[in-house]
């Protein structure tokens, strides 16, 4: 299946992809993938170097003519979000992913791709092999953990690198350039609640929200996609009056992606199923009509199901119902300063309720660091409300945009004589490492760009094969002209 993929060009590119994609390389799970960078360093015989975190720093002279000059750094993290379709029998831990050629497309078989960020790492590979590029001095920086925490970066310890330019190949649309981008924090909510014997008389079910189209929760949560977290809080709330009891709800997994699924056990009492069965086959439909043009293969079931657990204290239940339902997802706040820029957003990630225990994960992100740590503080004090324990961890600062650097300066040069219009120099609403490896290299100027990837985080990722071959000769007249 992947050797469709090693036959396309840039043949080098590819063929790297495709050997990365066989390393299980998941988010804090990264020493195979160190290991795997660390030896192709070592066997091209350039100075390699594994930081304290797992962080890998590969240094190659400049070619002829370029050996003076100041080193530029080359920048993409070595972690990939996995997420694959229920229906999919796959295990990251020891599975390489695997590939498909689709039209112009690079595609996973019911997975991530993985072209976040390997596109990247597979670039950077390229040109560290390659005998006939020329480029100055190059530090190529892997970094550990970007997905769910960006540890490497945060841990990256100033002094390693001389570079005054920094080219971090992490933006997945191949007509912009990145210079700024949003910061981020992630709030946990942590709960018990009381738990009974279900009453006599009552039936059970499998409540199911799934086939959403889902994606990356910075760059695509301006879509307005379902979120399948919310959608089942709708549901069971809507459906409270019919006397339905919760057992166990479990949705979304990773914060840095929009939930696709959703799964709940409940009861219903044996008198009210009619009337229950119509009210929800009406929300159901009013819900796909409601998402029929960002999720249109959005599926709601209700299947018959044993009851086997104990279900929530009515008081509890309706608590914890109207707090999800009281807690903002989606888009808070648009830039009034960049046009199309979301500011401030937050997405209600993963839910899992059962045996008297609750956790719902939200990652918040706000280029404005008061207006984020105050959207974060709703979500706290909904939370409050129910007397949960919340918590705010993993948080990372925005990058500041400097549209006057001379790097921005040359590449929107670069773009516009080699594709006739003008690229789009933006902020993103994404995070990326810059604004922290910035923290230790302040006077470093920092630019993000790569090819166009679509569906990021969700087994729908895909990789254009032309717009690969347009950024991977977009980067070489860069490195020849920088």
């Amino acid at each position: 299946m992947n050797e469709a993929v090693r036959a396309l060009e840039p043949k080098a590119l590819w063929n790297h992809f495709a050997d990365l994609n066989a390393v299980p390389r998941a988010s804090k799970k990264e020493e195979r993938v160190t290991q795997f960078i660390k030896e192709f360093g070592e066997k091209l015989g350039l100075p390699t170097h594994v930081d304290e975190v797992g962080n890998v720093i590969i240094k190659k002279p400049g070619t002829k003519g370029k050996e003076k000059m100041t080193p530029v750094a080359l920048q993409s993290h070595l972690d990939m979000v996995h997420q694959k379709n229920n229906d999919t029998p796959f295990n990251f831990d020891t599975d390489g992913i695997r590939m498909k050629v689709d039209g112009d497309w690079v595609k996973a078989d019911g997975t991530t791709l993985g072209a976040d960020n390997g596109i990247g790492v597979a670039t950077i590979m390229s040109i560290l092999g390659s005998k006939d590029i020329p480029h100055p001095p190059l530090e190529a920086l892997f970094t550990i953990d970007e997905e769910t925490g960006m540890t490497g970066a945060f841990e990256l310890k100033g002094g390693l690198l001389d570079a005054h330019i920094l080219l971090n190949l992490d933006t997945e649309e191949d007509n912009e350039l990145t210079i700024g981008c949003a910061g981020g924090v992630d709030v946990t909510a942590t709960g018990t609640y009381a738990s009974e014997a279900a009453p006599q008389g009552i039936k059970g079910y499998r409540l199911s929200v799934k086939g959403l189209t889902g994606g990356h929760s910075g760059t695509e949560i301006h879509l307005g996609r379902g979120n399948a977290n919310k959608l089942m809080n709708r549901i069971l709330l809507e459906n409270e009056g019919h006397g339905i009891r919760v057992s166990t709800i479990e949705g979304g997994s990773l914060r840095n992606a929009i939930p696709r699924e959703s799964a709940a056990s409940i009861g219903v009492p044996a008198d009210k199923v009619q009337a229950f069965t119509k009210d929800f086959e009406a929300i159901r439909d009013t819900l796909k009509s409601e998402y029929k043009t960002t999720d249109p293969e959005l599926k709601i079931e209700l299947t018959p199901a044993d009851l086997s657990g104990k279900v929530m204290a009515a008081a509890d239940q309706g608590r914890f119902l109207r707090a999800v339902q009281a807690c903002p997802g989606g888009i808070h706040r648009m830039s009034p300063d960049v046009k199309d820029l979301v500011q401030t957003s937050n997405n209600v990630a993963r839910i899992e309720l059962k045996d008297g225990k609750y956790t719902v994960m939200c990652l918040t992100r706000g280029s404005v660091t008061s207006e984020k740590m105050d959207e974060a503080n709703s979500i706290k004090a909904v939370f409050e409300l129910i007397d949960a324990k919340v918590e705010f961890a993993g948080g990372y600062p925005g990058w500041v945009p400097r549209p006057e650097a001379k790097i921005v300066k040359l590449m929107s040069s670069i773009y516009t004589e080699r594709f006739k219009s003008e690229p789009h120099v933006l902020a993103c609403h994404a995070g990326l490492e810059c604004g922290i490896l910035g923290t230790n290299y302040p006077d470093m100027e920092m630019i993000s760009f790569g090819p166009t990837i679509r569906g990021a985080h969700s087994p729908d990722e895909r990789a254009q094969i032309s717009s690969v071959q347009k950024f991977w000769g977009y980067l070489l007249e860069t490195l020849e002209r920088i």
